[in-house]
Order: structure tokens, then sequence, then C-alpha cells
């Protein structure tokens, strides 16, 4: 099969090679765009979507058991059915890129279904399904945005079992008795939660001290606190040292001794991606990294430009979106093109509580060497928080650069923690002064009038 000469190719079409390819394209560009697997990525087929209809599940199995102590009686029978059919039937089209591919071809790009990778500067080679080649020779260059795999840690005895990644945990159509789920992080607990409100008995294993590590450390204590009350197990600390199936059953030996056993086992400990694979070394690039560093307009290189996951910068949709913006735009030749901004990037962990952070964690900055003042305000304690009365776990911390006097980091935990950080994502973006966030005016009685009491405590 031949190739062609194009003025872009873009490697990897999950929503920002997507968004960057049809941006390029409506400005009458030549674009093709290359994926092996499905166009959308992992985001609409196997995570942000899929997972996130989930959660709506569980979330509305743990408020109806919050009945009982706001509102009489209830009875509640989980039912997967009604899940399973929603993520096969309006999330992923039972894994069908049909309606993606269209997009973008409508947006006036050509996809080739493949994996590509670089054999030249400004050269990408597609192996398609049926094994055959074709060479794209790109005159503007190319974008590569190939997103990242699930991580599997070399525990022995692993591989060779029929384990799970948050792939296989979407599409599941009965749930399990129970689970064991190797990995605290986001993935991890979101999962955790779902599968556990679900009539699971789950364990969670977590290598690090406590969950959600990222996170500021009372953000993970809580969610702990929470994930024992409703009967998950949570082993932080610790780590798998062997792992084998036999007779429809896990048994899992952590490196304390400790075995657990499980019908099912969810690995979430990270991600990955191949850079050999993707063959950077032919643009005099490391194949043995992680990833690929990028400046302010997501350059890596003379031609060729890199957005998402594999630029380190958060393995978010919104941040491979974000960086598809400003690609796009540099490689258009605007002349106002904006450049990168992290200060503020944001990122939400959806378990109930929900997990909303922003910028810099407490340490993060005291390593940073900044004149650090810190706020901190409990939702329970909060007029929004008695009205709530159950599931109001949750509170405020805001991370001040006392020298500047203006916030560099945030989190908010509890319930629609996610939404109410909205309001501290504008806070560290736009860098407003402390002293005039104390002279706004909250409305009352709301979750984010916490945000208000945070600042105060920050004197």
């Amino acid at each position: 099969m031949p190739g062609a000469e194009v003025d872009v190719v873009v490697v990897g079409m999950g929503p920002g090679g997507e968004d960057v390819g049809a941006r390029l394209a409506r400005a009458g560009l030549d674009v093709v765009g290359v994926d092996g697997r499905l166009v959308g990525g992992e985001c609409p087929y196997y995570a942000c979507i899929p997972t996130k209809m989930m959660i709506r599940a569980t979330d509305a199995l743990g408020e109806a058991r919050r009945v009982p102590v706001l509102a009489g009686a209830v009875d509640v029978t989980q039912d997967w059915a009604p899940v399973a059919r929603r993520i096969r039937d309006e999330a992923t089209d039972n894994w069908d890129d049909r309606v993606a591919v269209e997009r973008f071809e409508h947006a006036g790009g050509t996809f080739v279904r493949g994996w590509g990778r670089l054999t030249a500067p400004r050269e990408v080679t597609v192996t398609t399904p049926d094994g055959a080649e074709r060479v794209f020779t790109a005159r503007r260059g190319v974008v590569l945005n190939t997103g990242t795999d699930p991580a599997v840690p070399p525990v022995d005895g692993l591989a060779e079992t029929p384990y799970w990644t948050n792939r296989d945990a979407v599409a599941v159509e009965e749930v399990p008795g129970s689970l064991v789920v190797l990995g605290g992080g986001p993935v991890g607990c979101e999962l955790a939660q779902v599968f556990s409100r679900f009539g699971a008995k789950v364990t969670i294993v977590q290598h690090s001290d406590r969950l959600v590590p990222a996170d500021e450390p009372e953000a993970g204590e809580l969610l702990a606190t929470a994930f024992a009350d409703e009967g998950i197990t949570v082993r932080t600390g610790l780590s798998a040292a062997r792992v084998s199936f036999e007779s429809g059953q896990f048994q899992v030996k952590l490196d304390n001794g400790e075995v657990v056993n499980a019908e099912r086992m969810l690995v979430a400990a990270g991600r990955k991606t191949d850079m050999k694979a993707l063959g950077v070394g032919a643009a005099g690039l490391d194949d043995s990294a992680r990833g690929v560093t990028v400046d302010e307009r997501m350059r890596v290189a003379d031609g060729l430009w890199a957005i998402g996951d594999i630029t380190g910068h958060g393995a978010f949709t919104h941040m491979s979106m974000y960086q598809a913006r400003i690609a796009a735009a540099d490689i258009i030749g605007e002349d106002d093109a904006e450049v990168a901004d992290y200060r503020a990037t944001p990122r939400v962990t959806f378990t109930d509580p929900e997990i909303g952070s922003v910028g810099l964690s407490e340490a993060v900055a005291r390593a940073k060497g900044l004149n650090v003042r810190v706020g901190l305000s409990e939702l329970q304690y909060s007029s929004r928080g008695f009205v709530h009365k159950v599931g109001n776990q949750g509170f405020i911390k805001v991370v001040e650069d006392a020298d500047r006097g203006v916030l560099v980091g945030a989190t908010a935990v509890g319930p629609n923690g996610g939404e109410v950080l909205g309001a501290l994502v504008v806070a560290v973006h736009a860098e407003v002064p402390v002293k005039l966030l104390r002279q706004m005016i909250y409305a009352y009685p709301t979750f984010h009038r916490a945000i208000e009491d945070a600042i105060d405590k920050l004197a």
C-alpha cells in the first residue's frame, strides 16, 4: 500500500490527537491521523466516560443507603446490568469508533488504521492490520499523541494470571464476589469503590504509605477512613510479592507474608509508553526515556510536536486537549499563539468523597522553597456540611505563597469536590491576591463557602 506526502501526520488519535488533527484540517492543511486502536483513545472507551457512568451508578446507591438517616426507609438492591448496558450502548457503541472516525474525516482529515512509528525526521511508517506498510512524509511535521498503556509491575507470577486492567474492568458483565486491587491511585480507588458498592468484597494493596499519594495527605487519610466505613480493606505500605491463580481464585502474597484471596484482580499500578516502538530514536531522541520533553509550544524538535501523556504534564484528557490547541496554533503559525502554563493544572478523583486538586501541594510548595502558609476548613463543621448531615466528610485546603500573597495550590474534598475546585482553579491560574479573595462574597449555605473559612485560616 502506498504512502503519500502530506502536511501533517498525527500519530495517536486520542482526544488531543483527534482535536489537533481536526483543527489543522479545518485550517486547510492536508492531515493524516494514525491509530491502531480506537479513535478517541482511552477516555471514551476505557477511562473517563465509562468509569464515570459506573461511578454515577454507585453514587446513586451510596445516596440511597443514606436515606434511613435522613428521610425514612428504602430497600436498595444493586443491579450491574443497567450499568454494563449503558457503557456498551451509550458510552462506547460496543467499542466501535465509527462515529469518531467519521467526525475526523468530516473535519477534513484522512484516517489510517495502523501503528505509526517515526522512521526519519518528518517521516512516519504505518503498519496496517494486514501487515502492510505505508510511509508518510510530512511537509510541516509530525504530532505525537500516543497516550499510555496500563503498566503491569514485574510481580512474580502475575503475567501468567488473568488479571484485569482498567480496560477489562469497564467491560465486565458481572460483578465478582471479591476483588483485590493492586494500586491505590485514582484509577484503583475509583474502581475499588465501584465494585464494593455493587457487592464485591474489595481489598486495596498500595505500595506507598497512603492512598492517592499525589494529593494532600489529608485527602488520602480521609478516603481511607471512608473506604473502611464502607467495608473496603485498605493495606498501605505493602506490595505484592507473588501472585497465582488456581481454581478460579487469585492468591496474592504480600511482602510482609500476608495473603489476600479474591476471585478477580485489578492491576491499577500506573501507565507506561513504549518509546522504542514509537521510533523516537529516528528523531534523535532517547528511546529508553519515559516520554519526551516539549517546550512551551509543544515542540520536541524541528518538525516534531508532542501532546498528551508522553509529555509528562499529567495523563488527563483536559491536558491533551489543552496542549492540542497550543500545538495546532504553532503549526498553523498564528502570531499570537498562546504558550503552555501548567501552574493551575486541575485533577479530580471521582470517589465519594470526591477529591479535586489544583497547583502545588503543601509538600511540593515547601520543597520548592516557597514561604508557605496553609489554611484548612473541614466541611462537616460548615453550614452546608451540617445540613448535609451524612456523606459530608471533606475539607478545603489552600496553599499560599506568603511572599507574593497568592494561592499556588488548593484541594477540595467532599461532595462535588471537583465542581467546588473550579473557583480555586481560577484563583491559582489568575494569581488572584489572597487579600481580594478575603473580600469576596461567598454564597450561604454552600460547600464552596468553606473556601472563605480556609482563606481566613491562612492568618
